[in-house]
């Protein structure tokens, strides 16, 4: 008979051992930071220079923020000013690619968000790829993926040097990461940078930590239609575990946004401001929970790993 043991010693012999007692991780940023704080839903020029001029009066590094409407969304204009911001204050700005199964005239992804992120067929993944031309061409270095396929496609892309090979590929909360050797074929696959599931435990991200060297992305407060946790108390032992690792800053009890635009009024921009007051909040915790985490590095500006605008 297969004992739990005898599964758990396969597994380790996989390379993929079953984590009950994390052990702190070693590895770093670039920078020899363990942690960067990411804002997410930054739809637009608007919302990123609000977001911006909280994070300076609240003294909240940004070093990343991410875009959820997609890059179909903006004008060049719009997407050319969010360039030239990013490339002044050394921000990584990051955007979705276009398309998505959610929006799409098929059925399957109105009753699960599952597949939701998915490029239907193949003109789709070219949408995709039209998408990621267009931000390129403006300066932007970080894209947003949520589909596996599109994935690969803009890895060889960038092999061949149809995109810039400094392009950030980072994966979508949307394209589900929830284990080791999953965390092992994003990485094969291209990924730069991975969005782990929203409901993780503490030994579920040191298991994914075990099987990557990449960043980790997690919400530490999470939109209400990926779970609405509020993380914040475990973020000492998340850093701990998962370094290096962007802590994100979703919002609970939030109205969805996406897609962005003019018609939703002041709503992107307050979102955005409480985003980065929420980020100060965590901020606040770590330093007094883990007094010797604030002591060491915290990013410096234009880390070489980010993927900055070229504006």
């Amino acid at each position: 008979m297969t004992t739990l043991a005898d599964l758990h010693a396969l597994m380790a012999r996989l390379g993929h051992p079953v984590v009950t007692a994390p052990a702190p991780s070693v590895s770093r940023f670039a920078d020899g930071a363990p942690y960067r704080f990411e804002i997410p839903s930054v739809e637009g020029p608007e919302v990123l220079e609000a977001v911006v001029a909280e994070g300076d009066l609240l003294n909240v590094p940004v070093h990343r923020t991410s875009q959820g409407s997609g890059v179909m969304m903006l004008s060049d204009a719009e997407i050319t000013r969010m360039a030239r911001i990013g490339a002044e204050r050394g921000i990584e700005i990051n955007l979705f690619l276009g398309p998505r199964a959610a929006w799409d005239t098929g059925g399957q992804a109105k009753v699960t968000q599952a597949v939701g992120a998915a490029a239907r067929g193949n003109a789709m993944v070219a949408a995709c790829v039209a998408d990621a031309l267009r931000a390129c061409e403006l300066g932007i270095r970080s894209l947003l993926v949520g589909d596996l396929g599109t994935l690969e496609v803009l890895t060889t892309m960038k092999a061949d040097g149809a995109l810039p090979s400094s392009l950030v590929l980072k994966t979508s909360v949307l394209l589900p990461l929830t284990n080791g050797p999953t965390a092992t074929i994003l990485e094969r696959l291209g990924a730069s940078t991975l969005n782990v599931g929203t409901d993780l435990t503490v030994p579920h991200l040191a298991e994914i930590r075990a099987a990557t060297g990449l960043p980790i992305d997690l919400y530490l407060e999470v939109p209400d239609d990926q779970g609405g946790f509020v993380r914040f108390y475990e973020a000492v032992e998340i850093v701990r575990a998962t370094a290096p690792v962007y802590l994100k800053m979703g919002l609970r009890n939030a109205p969805n946004i996406y897609p962005s635009g003019a018609h939703l009024g002041a709503v992107p921009r307050e979102l955005g401001r409480e985003r980065v007051r929420r980020a100060a909040l965590v901020q606040r915790l770590l330093d007094q929970l883990d007094p010797d985490l604030a002591k060491r590095p915290t990013s410096a500006r234009r880390p070489s790993d980010l993927g900055i605008p070229q504006a």
